[in-house]
């Protein structure tokens, strides 16, 4: 491990899009309101998700990404885990300055939000690499908004749905109207996201780009 930058990159890229896929589960219970919309807050990471998942994509190909997307849903379970536990372990009363009631409202999740998150998630991220790979093998190396924002978009908006879908609308905790209309919303955010990042894409692509060509203009000084 760390014997060439490329590894380098990807372990970096890889902490950066575990670290917030998980953070976005864990705060995702509390709600927002953006002028007259009402949205998690758990959307606040995903932009970086969106942009690390094109990085890995571009450099470490189609394996990389799946095999990523599935150590991170292995690792936000795990992390559903670990809250499960610490929520069931009784606060010591009188010393805790978190009480079992104020802990269980921030993390005590739904055993619905849980699944939905993970099989939105899963399903989000093998659709954005399937659509990413789709438009690479008919552009090549040009095009890169186009790849990038373009499986952002798609991928989104099944990732919007199911979510709310699995988490709310088939329990029965909102109607059909409103898991339509809440859908739409966060699926405008997360585009008007994934379009304002694209310079950002573009700078990310540059920078990787130039830290390995001079990894392997020094190697060959080397040789």
């Amino acid at each position: 491990m760390f014997k060439t930058r490329k590894e380098i990159v990807f372990v970096i890229l890889a902490g950066i899009f575990i670290t917030n896929a998980v953070v976005a589960e864990l705060i995702g219970g509390k709600l927002i309101q953006v002028g007259p919309f009402v949205m998690s807050i758990g959307i606040l990471p995903w932009p970086i998700v969106f942009l690390t998942t094109d990085l890995i994509n571009e450099y470490f190909g189609e394996k990389g990404v799946k095999k990523l997307s599935f150590i991170t849903a292995c690792l936000i379970a795990y992390a559903f885990l670990i809250l499960f536990m610490a929520i069931t372990i009784p606060a010591a009363k009188g010393i805790s300055p978190v009480n079992d009631d104020q802990f269980q409202a921030v993390f005590g999740q739904s055993m619905w939000i849980i699944v939905g998150s993970l099989i939105a998630f899963m399903a989000s991220q093998l659709i954005d690499v399937w659509i990413f790979w789709f438009f690479k093998n008919r552009t090549g190396e040009k095009k890169i908004w186009l790849r990038a924002t373009g499986s952002t978009v798609i991928s989104q908006l099944f990732d919007s749905f199911i979510v709310l879908g699995i988490a709310f609308w088939l329990p029965g905790k909102i109607d059909f109207d409103t898991f339509i209309s809440s859908g739409l919303i966060g699926y405008t955010f997360k585009l008007a996201i994934a379009i304002l990042l694209t310079p950002a894409i573009y700078l990310g692509h540059h920078l990787i780009k130039k830290y390995l060509e001079n990894d392997k203009h020094h190697k060959n000084q080397e040789q």
